[in-house]
């Protein structure tokens, strides 16, 4: 059974940071892209990052480049995403997912997410 769960999420100030971690298991994590997607409430979910399979390629979405940054642990079967530069139009439910390209990816690609909160 495919399993991602995430963690690391948090109530955090304008301008602060956060890790998020994501934990794999169920396939062949080494040999699978990632991505990060987030849904605000009342919103359409956003693509936010993907990391290719050997982790030594990445891409972004314009609302998160410079100040987000995916990496991998492929020994740990581990994905991250740290979050630098946090603004309150963050805020969302947060979710890693099996990639899909630079596209949102299926649904069922995703685990169950963690809640990211930016006020001041």
């Amino acid at each position: 059974e495919v399993q991602l769960v995430e963690s690391g999420g948090g109530s955090v100030e304008p301008g602060g940071s956060l890790r998020l971690s994501c934990e794999a298991s169920g396939f062949i994590f080494g040999d699978t892209d990632m991505s990060w997607v987030r849904q605000a409430p009342g919103k359409g979910p956003e693509w936010l990052s993907l990391i290719n399979y050997r982790g030594d390629t990445t891409w972004y979405a314009e609302s998160v480049k410079g100040r987000f940054t995916v990496y991998r642990e492929n020994a740990m079967r581990m994905l991250y995403l740290q979050m630098n530069d946090l603004h309150p139009e963050d805020t969302a439910m947060y979710y890693c997912s099996r990639g899909y390209s630079t596209y949102i990816p299926p649904r069922r690609y995703w685990g169950q997410g963690t809640q990211v909160t930016v006020s001041p």
